[in-house]
């Protein structure tokens, strides 16, 4: 299992990191190698992703459900592969502290089956910048 955390301080009420977080329309579209999602009702989407990976491409489907959402301070989701086999989860937590927001975003990843042993150290190794990288775009866009 890979798991990555990353927080950031972001200078705004929690309440406008809430509004911003909450909506998925909004930070989809940041996750490295996104390609395209469909929402499918409230809580569940499946998110299409693209990249290339030491000279091959690849496509990847993924089932998003959130599972809890905890008005303003949490947003938690569990990852569910369609076209390779891995699971996951992750959660969005945000903390106040005078007139600015901690907020944190960590998502975990396992990969199972026979490509589970390809996968692992491939996640384990791309994991921490893609949750680096999340994050801090989504801090950037909440005023």
């Amino acid at each position: 299992m890979a798991i990555a955390s990353h927080s950031v301080i972001i200078q705004a009420p929690v309440e406008n990191v809430w509004k911003y977080v909450s909506q998925i329309e909004n930070w989809a579209t940041m996750v490295p190698a996104y390609k395209e999602h469909e929402q499918i009702d409230e809580q569940k989407s499946v998110w299409t992703f693209e990249g290339n990976f030491k000279g091959l491409k690849k496509t990847v489907k993924m089932e998003l459900n959130i599972t809890e959402f905890d008005e303003p301070s949490i947003i938690r989701f569990e990852l569910k592969g369609l076209t390779d086999n891995f699971t996951g989860s992750g959660r969005f937590t945000a903390e106040e502290t005078a007139g600015e927001t901690t907020m944190t975003g960590t998502i975990e990843v396992n990969a199972g089956g026979l490509t589970g042993a390809v996968l692992s150290p491939v996640i384990k190794m791309v994991l921490p910048k893609v949750t680096t990288r999340l994050t801090e775009k989504i801090a950037r866009q909440i005023k």
